[in-house]
């Protein structure tokens, strides 16, 4: 299987460069908040946001160097993406993050709290430095979205008539909306088209919807060690995803335990067994792969470049991870 390593070969200088500087723009001000910030930058992942903004800024070039605003919607970009780890992290009481302690759990829940605002506050303030309205609006929607997300996953816990569009415009809101906006960023800095920039913003919103669907099957068929958290964890929390949904359809059963919050002893392990023993698992592996497949047809009008077939065999790589 192809690593995001490799896939990201071409902008690695660029990442590297990423995560110095922002050690540095968050952890000058305080020193709490240099070490959240080191723990936070410190911690890992794949830089997927990030990357995705440097290999569409190079693919729109035309062999041109990335701008310095290009580099620092990049940081943006990361910083909000985090801003939302962060306080995601307090809102499920998580104590593991890529299989690491959180910042709320090696803190406390008013530092994370408050590291989440300033990242937020400070990716508006470097937002607003970039001069430019029509990315100011784009990247401010996230914001506004990734709250929205937050909120409907609150009002939808155990919610067991949930429908899949509903499910779907979460999972924007939450993961989708921060790819998309920040893809046409991208192409807004680089002067393309309005057409460009619409297919730019439709390949984030699908490369982001099939990998919220990917970690949503990852989270009942990947272990624990991989997962940095118990397995099917969403499910028990009442957060409710595709696989769910569709087992549901195949087993009705699966709703009244879900109605009664897995109260009455033996609920969760025989929702968990008619989850993984019916078809909502294939079903929602489907659903990911007609994601990925509009995400690499929005790609049809940028010209052929060694940037181009990365952001290709990305949205390859984000379905391959299922299997």
């Amino acid at each position: 299987m192809t690593s995001t390593t490799s896939l990201f070969a071409s902008v690695e200088a660029d990442l590297e460069l990423l995560s110095k500087n922002l050690k540095e723009l968050i952890g000058a001000r305080h020193p709490i908040l240099h070490a959240a910030a080191e723990h936070l930058f410190g911690a890992g992942g794949k830089r997927l946001r990030p990357a995705v903004v440097f290999l569409i800024s190079r693919a729109t070039m035309d062999g041109k160097d990335v701008t310095a605003r290009h580099r620092r919607l990049a940081e943006i970009t990361e910083m909000i993406h985090t801003a939302s780890l962060v306080h995601d992290d307090v809102v499920d009481e998580s104590s593991l993050r890529r299989g690491v302690p959180t910042v709320n759990s090696s803190f406390d829940n008013r530092v994370a709290v408050l590291a989440g605002d300033f990242l937020f506050a400070q990716s508006s303030w470097y937002l607003a430095n970039l001069d430019n309205l029509q990315v100011v609006k784009l990247l401010s929607q996230v914001i506004m979205d990734l709250a929205e997300g937050e909120i409907l996953q609150g009002l939808n816990c155990f919610g067991a008539d949930l429908s899949m569009e509903a499910y779907l415009e979460k999972s924007y809101f939450k993961t989708a909306s921060l790819i998309a906006n920040s893809a046409k960023a991208a192409g807004v800095l680089s002067d393309m088209s309005e057409n460009i920039q619409e297919d730019l913003y439709q390949y984030g919103r699908n490369l982001g919807l099939a990998f919220q669907i990917v970690d949503d099957i990852l989270d009942f068929t990947g272990s624990e060690d991989v997962l940095g958290k118990p397995a099917a964890s969403d499910m028990r929390s009442g957060n409710l995803t595709a696989p769910v949904l569709y087992a549901m359809e195949e087993e009705p059963t699966l709703k009244q335990f879900i109605d009664r919050e897995f109260s009455t002893e033996g609920d969760w392990e025989t929702a968990l067994a008619l989850v993984r023993n019916s078809q909502g698992i294939e079903r929602t592996r489907t659903l990911a792969s007609h994601h990925a497949k509009l995400a690499v047809a929005s790609l049809q009008s940028l010209p052929s470049s060694p940037s181009r077939q990365s952001l290709i065999d990305l949205a390859d790589y984000v379905v391959s991870r299922i299997y």
